[in-house]
């Protein structure tokens, strides 16, 4: 039986927005249950951070890649062995027993989800091409993608509440298959015959300098940051990135064309991809922890705090594109990426008072996501806009990379800074006759959202400690550095886009 036109592309929009919604909540679910996965899975703080991780290096890592072999070798194609290998990975995850195993198949699961991500794309692309019908596929998957990070954290904790844990990674499976059979049903194969080479050299080299600089900060403090093996990683993410800048220089197709930095939109709408994955979307890893652990909420109660964060990342695209078009990128994206900060500033004082709660979070929390809101429709317009329309899917692909780069690198900085501040606040807090050991083990635990430890695992501190206070004003000290790095890093960034955006004069001489 022939499906006419229209319901071919009913069916090809139902199966790119349902890999979009897994997609989405695979992002913004987990970090809601990991404090529930360092005490099943008896995890420290650097198995979370490797938790979430392994997914984003591995969604960095295939990005480009998958790009060029799904135009060599068909999207649809890709498309389905991408969803096989999401799939499989998630029942593996859902049925994972220790960190390392689902560390591992978080890394695998990534891998299926960055192709599965860009294939989304080049298939929309091809079967809508008509400018109204196109426009309402591509808002209509946005918003599916949008609903998938916004309510992962509400939709992750009800699924620990009436199920548990694994449910989180096991919900995939059946949505798979489903995807699967409208993939089967009515997406058409497409190709591009004139596709570009594989850039091995580029995508190898720079995954192991991602991997390596995430590796030396989530390690670092366990090796010690000046110690043989430390150094000798920094020496060799060095010459990683350096062999990646000369390939790319030199080679006949490479992944990454750097000329594109010297148009001024496309570098300045890049910083602010840079910037809402150096403080808006890490944090969300570590916020649940602070609900959890600093506020002793449940998991339910957790996630709708964090709805709070994430909500408005839904409501205000359509109020950016408005200001986008009336006041130009180069004014709205710094400001996006100000609000951001703001609402950073204010969840530190929000959460550094006697009564802290979700209501005296909630200024900052709401900030921030309309923050983000304002930044990311018009970076991803102005990054492809800015170009010419034969390298859009390259500058599409530079700043999906930015994005999950920044991503890896400050999730395992922002988890550095936690836990050396909780350790800072500690050893000022206890005597200095007590083991500094136990007390970067102490910090360790408490920082993973494990803030039960010290009767449990430190009996000699308790006596100390009896009420828990010290821990717990630890716990809150070490958000706060958090907090003050991601709005005042955020602030850098918005005042380093502004300035490379430059005047309009400069912008319309481009």
């Amino acid at each position: 039986m022939r499906l006419s036109h229209s319901r071919k592309n009913i069916i090809t929009l139902a199966a790119i927005c349902l890999s979009a919604l897994m997609f989405g909540l695979e992002i913004s679910s987990v970090p809601v249950i990991l404090p529930t996965l360092e005490k099943v899975l008896h995890g420290s703080l650097k198995d979370m951070q490797w938790i979430m991780n392994a997914y984003t290096i591995a969604c960095a890592t295939v990005l480009m890649a998958v790009g060029t072999l799904a135009d060599r070798y068909g999207r649809r194609r890709i498309f389905i062995i991408s969803l096989i290998l999401f799939g499989i990975t998630s029942l593996i995850c859902g049925l994972a027993q220790s960190t390392s195993v689902l560390i591992a198949s978080r890394f695998l699961q990534g891998v299926g989800a960055g192709a599965m991500q860009i294939c989304q794309i080049a298939i929309l692309s091809h079967r809508f091409q008509k400018g109204e019908e196109r426009s309402k596929a591509f808002s209509t998957w946005g918003i599916v993608f949008g609903i998938g990070l916004g309510f992962g954290p509400i939709i992750g904790g009800m699924i620990v509440a009436v199920l548990n844990w694994h449910w989180v990674f096991l919900v995939h499976v059946p949505l798979t298959l489903f995807t699967l059979i409208l993939v089967f049903s009515g997406v058409e194969e497409s190709s591009d015959p004139q596709a570009k080479k594989l850039d091995i050299i580029g995508i190898v080299t720079l995954s192991l300098t991602v991997f390596g600089l995430v590796y030396f900060i989530t390690q670092g403090s366990e090796l010690g940051f000046r110690g043989t093996a430390s150094l000798s990683i920094l020496v060799a993410v060095a010459i990683s990135f350096i062999v990646f800048l000369f390939a790319e220089k030199h080679s006949a197709h490479p992944m990454f064309d750097f000329s594109v930095f010297k148009i001024r939109n496309f570098s300045g709408a890049l910083l602010g991809s840079v910037g809402m994955n150096f403080s808006f979307w890490p944090f969300m890893i570590y916020l649940p922890i602070y609900f959890q652990s600093g506020l002793d909420y449940d998991i339910v109660s957790a996630g709708l705090s964090v709805l709070a964060y994430a909500l408005p990342t839904l409501v205000i695209p359509p109020l950016a594109e408005r200001f986008s078009l009336r006041y130009q990128p180069r004014i709205v994206i710094p400001l996006g990426l100000f609000v951001i900060g703001l609402g950073f500033i204010l969840m530190k004082y929000g959460s550094s008072g006697d009564h802290a709660s979700w209501l005296t979070m909630l200024p900052g929390s709401l900030l921030a996501g309309i923050g983000l809101g304002l930044t990311n429709t018009p970076v991803t317009n102005t990054t492809t806009g800015s170009v010419p329309s034969t390298r859009a899917g390259m500058a599409s692909g530079i700043d999906m990379s930015a994005r999950l780069i920044s991503l890896a690198i400050n999730i395992a900085v922002m988890g550095f800074i936690l836990q050396e501040g909780i350790f800072s606040y500690l050893k000022k807090a206890f005597p200095e006759t007590v083991d500094v050991l136990q007390l970067r083990s102490l910090a360790e635990k408490t920082a993973a959202g494990n803030t039960s430890s010290l009767n449990q695992s430190f009996p000699e501190l308790s006596s100390l400690d009896a009420s828990g206070a010290i821990v717990h004003a630890s716990l809150v000290h070490g958000f706060g550095l958090v907090m003050l790095y991601g709005g005042i890093g955020v602030w850098v960034l918005a005042a380093m886009s502004f300035i490379i955006f430059g005047p309009k004069r400069a912008l319309l001489q481009k």
